[in-house]
């Protein structure tokens, strides 16, 4: 085998991808020019272990806590892919790694080449906005993303409020050839059944009271690119039938109008409820359930990401305090890793910036952290790791909580924007509780 490595190597030069070859001692024998390039390395890899110069790890993938493709193809016989966080020059990179085996005259796997392909999505810990992670319940979901994204299939992202479903949205259309075009968000859960048909597809001037002016919908908005619709789940019947059409044959009507027109969009769904559930009761059309969920992707909560609190604690404080240099003590740690987070990142973002106020220094202790946790005025449903409750405790929590909405309600006297924040909630999420206490 070793006279056809000179033309490997040299196969390897001509390609555009970033490529290294190794041995099955995980030592580096080739990394062409695209992945110097790529990667920007100012030392030669030659030589040395594919874990050491992408992971700084001292032993192989699978014995550092990663998941190891060389491991997997051995397995396997063939080629393995998986999603990587590579250190490079510019900080960590989320990195899809493709692994290809190269058997000798005996079929044993003496060499492998692998290509590596940066993600597309904004990421790392020197970023105040993007995805952050590295919890193998995170990384199997960057891994979805990563699998999906270059293609045309409608996603459904499934998970708790406050998991970041807007923001795997939008890597979704990064990593898509779509990245260009405009990225469009609708906010199902804050439309009513009359505005949803305007909101959507546009309406002509005059079609109704208050249609001053012909007004283009979201649809319109995103062409060429892509539509994002947060909290489906809320769409009303009668809109899903005319949703569902314009899935089935790409065309809609602005509202007043007779004109047919095409649409050209991608479309990106979220949900925290259950779907299956509400089909099966009648409240969610099978036909549009299908249709949106082409590829569903189930983001983790946060209880289920311990590794991943430390990383985004941090990155958080940069967010919410960017002039102050703060830190965390190992108290405060420990207390958040063992905290459930009912709210998810979106309350882990609010502890933070609670405990930032709270903190006259520059660092952070466990007692700031808690009495930013105590404050918070809703009393929300502790979804822990243990057995849920039963349906009577299901419903008292729920009643507790309309009570508390409720008090709320009665003594803010500012914006619906403000209380949201107070609660610790988005204002997706006060609408659809504000929309629950009149059922």
């Amino acid at each position: 085998m070793s006279h056809a490595i000179p033309e490997l190597i040299s196969y390897l030069e001509e390609l555009a991808e970033p490529h290294i070859l190794f041995d099955d001692q995980y030592r580096i024998i080739a990394a062409n020019a695209a992945y110097q390039r790529q990667f920007g390395q100012h030392f030669s890899v030659i030589g040395r272990t594919c874990y050491d110069v992408s992971h700084h790890f001292s032993a192989p993938c699978d014995q550092s806590g990663e998941v190891c493709p060389i491991a997997q193809a051995r397995s396997s016989g063939h080629r393995e892919r998986v999603l990587h966080v590579h250190h490079t020059p510019k900080g960590e990179s989320y990195v899809n790694i493709e692994l290809v085996p190269i058997k000798n005259e005996q079929g044993q796997q003496v060499y492998f080449v692998e290509k590596m392909e940066p993600l597309r999505v904004k990421q790392g810990n020197h970023l105040r906005q993007g995805l952050i992670g590295r919890s193998p319940d995170f990384l199997h979901m960057l891994e979805m993303v990563a699998r999906v994204g270059p293609s045309t299939a409608n996603v459904l992202l499934l998970g708790e409020s406050g998991t970041g479903k807007e923001l795997v949205a939008q890597a979704l259309h990064d990593a898509s050839e779509r990245a260009k075009a405009p990225f469009v968000v609708v906010e199902c859960a804050s439309l009513t059944e009359t505005l949803f048909e305007s909101e959507l597809f546009g309406h002509e001037r005059g079609a109704f009271t208050g249609a001053n002016a012909t007004r283009i919908g979201l649809v319109e908005s995103a062409s060429g690119g892509t539509l994002f619709l947060d909290e489906v789940g809320d769409i009303p019947l009668p809109m899903q039938v005319k949703l569902l059409r314009m899935l089935e044959s790409g065309t809609y009507r602005r509202v007043g109008s007779t004109e047919l027109r095409r649409t050209d969009v991608r479309f990106v769904s979220a949900t925290h409820r259950d779907l299956q559930a509400m089909v099966a009761d009648g409240l969610f059309r099978e036909d549009l359930y299908y249709r949106l969920c082409t590829f569903p992707i189930q983001l983790p909560p946060l209880r289920h990401r311990a590794e991943d609190i430390k990383l985004l604690a941090i990155a958080l404080l940069e967010r919410v305090a960017p002039q102050r240099q703060l830190t965390l003590s190992d108290e405060a740690l420990q207390y958040l890793s063992a905290y459930s987070f009912p709210g998810n990142v979106r309350e882990l973002r609010n502890i933070m910036e609670r405990a930032a106020l709270l903190c006259d220094g520059l660092l952070i202790e466990r007692s700031h952290v808690e009495r930013s946790v105590a404050s918070n005025p809703i009393k929300r449903i502790q979804t822990l790791t243990s057995p849920s409750p039963s349906d009577t405790e299901d419903r008292s929590l729920r009643e507790i909580e309309r009570n508390e909405l409720r008090t709320q309600l009665e003594t803010h006297t500012g914006s619906r924007a403000e209380l949201a924040k107070k609660l610790g909630i988005s204002e997706r999420s006060l609408y659809r509780k504000l929309r629950a206490l009149d059922k």
